[in-house]
């Protein structure tokens, strides 16, 4: 994680930080205040912990992650070299941004959820940005969410292209199961209901309900328990689900509701770094 976080920085900085070089001498320690400019989930706190302890950089951390945070409040007060603070602000602050925002739109759906279905879970998918996979995936818990999977290796995905090459559910969910490690579970996307029971009756342990409406959800669930298979299996819903229709599909009785829309859709919130004071 260092390692990334090193990079990040190099890429920002390039040789060297030319206007601070200029203005800001050597030897000059300053205190400074990440403030929020609004409300909402704090996320990447840690992160900025490791980015500043990478510079000799003391930081003391009102907020932790996952905390509330309103418009005016601090959330991390550091202090050092002023060039290194400047050095790593902006960073720092787009990575934090990034994740509360994350962080705050998935508090919020799961809030909305939880209030119809107390026991789904709101899930991202992998539809983050290159590279900051691990930091939004992070955010998303940090709300309160689940991560599903970071990589392709957590967990066999048989999507409706796979089963087109493999000729059916059933042959593609066969060929998995006698490749990966019994410690891997298999889950299997289907877009009509029916397919959930065959997903299910050829041994899936997770079957994705994918871009169907709250009716057709419903009809699956029904599907699968009257062939007696809705015990065996973890039911997710995902695909076209926004707050706006949310809260019908976590009334279904799914287990799991999965959104790109948290990752693809957060707005950033807002945070800045003001110095207060030099020694």
């Amino acid at each position: 994680m260092i390692d990334i976080l090193r990079e990040m920085i190099r890429a920002d900085v390039g040789f060297e930080d030319i206007t601070t070089e200029a203005i800001v001498e050597r030897g000059t320690v300053a205190v400074a205040d990440v403030i929020a400019g609004e409300e909402g989930i704090i996320a990447g706190v840690d992160v900025a912990w490791l980015i500043a302890a990478e510079f000799g950089i003391e930081i003391e951390r009102l907020k932790m992650d996952g905390d509330p945070v309103k418009a005016g409040e601090r959330v991390i007060i550091l202090e050092g070299e002023a060039s290194d603070i400047l050095k790593i602000e902006r960073t720092m602050l787009n990575l934090m941004m990034r994740m509360s925002g994350i962080a705050t739109l998935t508090r919020s759906m799961l809030e909305r959820v939880r209030a119809v279905n107390p026991d789904v879970r709101i899930a991202a998918t992998r539809k983050t940005t290159p590279g900051l996979q691990w930091f939004e995936k992070q955010a998303v818990k940090v709300g309160g969410g689940d991560t599903h999977r970071f990589r392709l290796d957590d967990c066999a995905m048989i999507k409706d292209n796979h089963i087109a090459i493999a000729g059916s559910v059933g042959d593609a969910v066969r060929r998995v199961k006698e490749h990966v490690s019994f410690t891997k579970k298999v889950e299997v996307e289907v877009e009509r209901p029916g397919d959930a029971v065959l997903a299910a009756d050829a041994g899936a342990d997770i079957i994705l309900l994918d871009n169907m409406n709250p009716v057709d959800v419903r009809k699956a669930l029904e599907e699968l328990e009257s062939a007696g298979l809705r015990d065996r299996v973890i039911v997710e819903a995902s695909g076209g689900i926004k707050p706006e229709n949310v809260d019908k599909y976590a009334s279904t009785g799914v287990d799991v509701i999965s959104m790109g829309f948290i990752t693809t859709s957060a707005h950033p919130v807002d945070l800045s770094l003001e110095i207060r004071e030099l020694k």
